[in-house]
């Protein structure tokens, strides 16, 4: 049966920013703080190295009944015995992750338009990532989405969404009014000076709105 996940607070992982000891402390304290959901994104690591890392990480969410998501990577997903794993368009197409992975796990796909998300949805999708809301510096060329796109994912696509792109708890009052289901941040906890208080904070934030 495929686990059941709350997208209010979703942490992705950024592991250039320190040594794997504070990464991993890092992802523990937020996970303590209140996040409930965990994609791990790793863009230059070996697959070995990876996985890894993927079941160290794995070892935390589960100590917080917290799911892993894996970016990216079905077949690390698959090895780890993640929760499941998020897509971009660059990725395998999500009708494929699903009939690798099989209907018992969490296939995560991103949108910038109405259209695509009804595809990933048709595909299978069993949530979206809508973004970027804000420049970010995890992406290089960063393509903002306007929110009032957002809201019409939202309203046409009906499948849960999840806001990224250089959101924190000072901005994310941009969302306010629209009915996402809950904010996906980076540097906010990976460089937050206590990541458990900022990720309680945060919580906060994406309950309010």
């Amino acid at each position: 049966m495929r686990p059941k996940f709350d997208l209010s607070l979703y942490l992705v992982t950024d592991s250039s920013y320190h040594e794997e000891p504070e990464f991993l402390r890092r992802v523990e304290a937020a996970c303590r703080g209140g996040v409930t959901i965990v994609q791990l994104r790793e863009k230059n690591r070996s697959s070995r190295e990876y996985y890894t890392l993927a079941c160290q990480v794995k070892a935390i969410t589960d100590r917080y009944g917290i799911p892993l998501i894996i970016d990216d990577r079905v077949d690390i997903a698959q090895a780890c015995g993640a929760a499941g794993v998020h897509l971009g368009a660059a990725d395998l197409p999500v009708s494929v992750a699903r009939r690798i992975l099989g209907p018992d796990r969490i296939i995560g796909a991103t949108a910038k338009t109405v259209a695509w998300a009804m595809d990933e949805k048709n595909q299978g999708a069993d949530y979206l990532g809508v973004g970027a809301m804000f420049p970010t510096a995890t992406k290089v060329n960063t393509v903002l989405t306007p929110v009032s796109v957002l809201a019409d994912i939202i309203r046409e696509v009906r499948l849960p969404v999840v806001a990224i792109g250089g959101l924190d708890a000072e901005n994310c009052s941009v969302l306010e009014g629209i009915p996402v289901d809950g904010i996906a941040v980076v540097r906010a906890l990976m460089l937050a000076d206590d990541p458990e208080r900022a990720a309680c904070e945060l919580r906060g934030r994406a309950e309010e709105l």
